[in-house]
């Protein structure tokens, strides 16, 4: 008998995440100049890294031969602070992601089940079927999570609920009267997670889900440094909850799980605040551009309230390759049932005219 054939079932019949092509990678496909090509699929930050963090670790990088602090001591005392949080409400993650696996650790197994928005970070789901749960998705409202469905659709034996907001990939987001409603509603014993990996260039007003942290209630806020700070190569988030809850998930993390240049880059980056707000001004630059020609062009989108905005293109494989053909990587949304859509980040001014000269030529022939 082949080893493979003993592999958890869980694990077996899952399709592994697919990320975005590198630019060097689609430049030797197609014959082109890597340097020419733009990459606005990831939702990654087009600034670069924060010009605080960068400095850093360019004044770290002689002491990377020493392993990372386990606990993060000096990133969680000054996050803490930054926060208004204690220490102990805080885990970090090699990257938010690594965090909802922790979650999956200790809450999720056969016999019990998550709930989620259909159109949601696919992540969810994934792990999810990783330990043996149910994934249940309950219908959207338009692309929008429908809370009210949610709290109303929550079989007995769900243990997590998952609230992607702003959402990856849609764009949309619920308020803090929804959130508000809905957690009157949630019973006793559910983790509901809150995703909140673009609160800090949330292009509307972020609500306060922390307030349930200070509440003790059973909830955990994800956050991360990939998206606001430009350090989505070093995998650094977080999630903050009620120190019970912390205890439990930290069970399962590793020893050293956060990299020592991700800890100092996250530190530095924290006093970052003009950056933020640099990059938050380009990205509303960004959509109003290319919302703008979508509404000349007849293409329908929905209002982005992050850095990434959702097209309708008719084929949105087609459009993605071509293009690709043309130097601009985006994300088709087949994985995500959206046949008809591609999600584009918002980049540097230069890089969305680009986009928007290419979509106008690849419209034409869809």
């Amino acid at each position: 008998m082949s080893l493979i054939e003993y592999v958890n079932s869980h694990v077996a019949g899952i399709i592994p995440y697919q990320p975005g092509k590198p630019i060097e990678e689609v430049g030797r496909e197609l014959g082109l100049n890597p340097d020419e090509i733009i990459k606005l699929a990831s939702n990654e930050c087009p600034l670069g890294p924060s010009p605080r963090a960068l400095k850093a670790m360019r004044q770290a990088a002689s002491q990377m031969h020493l392993y990372p602090d386990g606990g993060a001591y000096s990133l969680r005392q000054k996050l803490a602070k930054h926060l208004k949080v204690q220490q102990n409400e805080l885990i970090f993650g090699n990257g938010s992601n690594e965090i909802i696996e922790f979650i999956g650790h200790c809450f999720l197994r056969p016999g019990t089940s998550a709930v989620m928005s259909t159109y949601a970070f696919v992540v969810y789901k994934l792990i999810s079927h990783m330990f043996g749960a149910d994934a249940v998705e309950i219908p959207s409202a338009g692309f929008t999570h429908d809370l009210g469905a949610m709290s109303a659709n929550i079989p007995p034996n769900t243990r997590v609920i998952f609230v992607c907001n702003p959402n990856n990939p849609t764009s949309t987001m619920v308020g803090q009267r929804q959130i508000d409603a809905f957690m009157r509603r949630v019973p006793d014993g559910i983790l509901v997670v809150f995703d909140e990996a673009y609160a800090e260039i949330c292009m509307n007003k972020m609500p306060d889900t922390l307030k349930y942290v200070r509440e003790g209630r059973d909830v955990i806020v994800l956050r991360t440094f990939s998206k606001a700070y430009g350090l989505a190569g070093l995998r650094l988030g977080y999630g903050i909850a009620k120190p019970e809850i912390i205890q439990a998930l930290e069970k399962p993390r590793q020893p050293f799980n956060v990299n020592a240049m991700a800890q100092i880059a996250g530190m530095a980056a924290l006093d970052d605040r003009a950056f933020v707000n640099k990059c938050r001004r380009l990205y509303k630059k960004g959509a109003e551009d290319i919302m703008a020609f979508c509404k000349a062009s007849n293409l329908l989108f929905e209002p982005p309230s992050a850095n990434f905005i959702l097209i309708r293109v008719g084929n949105g494989q087609k459009a993605f390759l071509e293009l690709q053909k043309r130097g601009v990587i985006v994300r088709p949304m087949n994985p995500y049932l959206l046949p008809e859509w591609i999600r584009v980040s918002l980049g540097t001014e230069e890089q969305n005219w680009k986009f928007i000269e290419a979509l106008g030529e690849v419209a034409r022939c869809l």
